[in-house]
């Protein structure tokens, strides 16, 4: 079985954050989900696998002030650390696999996951995973998942993935979830080729 640990360590070491097929100078889908919400400005917001992603930096210019981002590669989260700068200490970071952290009860209302659940093949991952979202999710908290979609790769950085429709994706959630809204979104990776993202945005009952 691959450590996913050391996987995306080696990633991180080997490879700039432009050089992975995820990535987006900026993720306009989900800066548009986001505030779609109308959240206040000291909403609390959890990034899962942000580890090098520029939604952080997004979040804090429109005035977001409790951002957390959580990542189980410590390289990732260097390197949003170093992008930030001074900026850095106005988000609490993470290191840590979301199917075995330990996160407060009810501490978000509001979580971000783009291209972490796909990459959970197992079924108690992710059983885990609901698990986590649904008790550090605050009541009528929004999540806002994105996975490859039914036309998505069937693999991404090495490993196999788990394609989603909308109606597989709020099965493996469950009834303690409902979906809000959904859309598809044909992401352009820095290769010029393109995947089809899945977005989901569900609100826990």
């Amino acid at each position: 079985m691959i450590d996913k640990k050391s996987h995306w360590e080696t990633i991180y070491k080997t490879k700039s954050p432009k050089e992975v097929s995820w990535y987006s100078p900026r993720l306009e889908k989900s800066l548009e989900g986001i505030r779609s919400l109308g959240l206040p400005n000291d909403a609390r917001l959890i990034d899962v696998g942000g580890g090098a992603s520029t939604l952080p930096d997004d979040l804090i210019a429109a005035g977001f002030k409790n951002i957390t981002v959580l990542d189980i590669s410590k390289e990732a989260l260097k390197v949003s650390r170093e992008r930030l700068g001074e900026k850095a200490r106005l988000i609490r970071w993470i290191e840590g696999d979301v199917t075995r952290v330990s996160l407060d009860p009810g501490s978000y209302d509001g979580w971000h996951d783009r291209a972490v659940f796909h990459f959970l093949t197992e079924a108690d991952d992710r059983k885990k995973y609901v698990e986590v979202l649904g008790s550090s999710l605050a009541e009528a908290g929004h999540a806002l998942i994105a996975v490859f979609g039914p036309n998505g790769p069937l693999k991404c950085s090495g490993l196999e993935i788990v394609r989603y429709s909308v109606e597989s994706l709020q099965k493996e959630l469950g009834e303690g979830f409902e979906l809000k809204e959904h859309f598809l979104e044909m992401h352009k990776t820095p290769f010029d080729s393109t995947q089809e993202f899945l977005y989901c945005l569900f609100v826990k009952k």
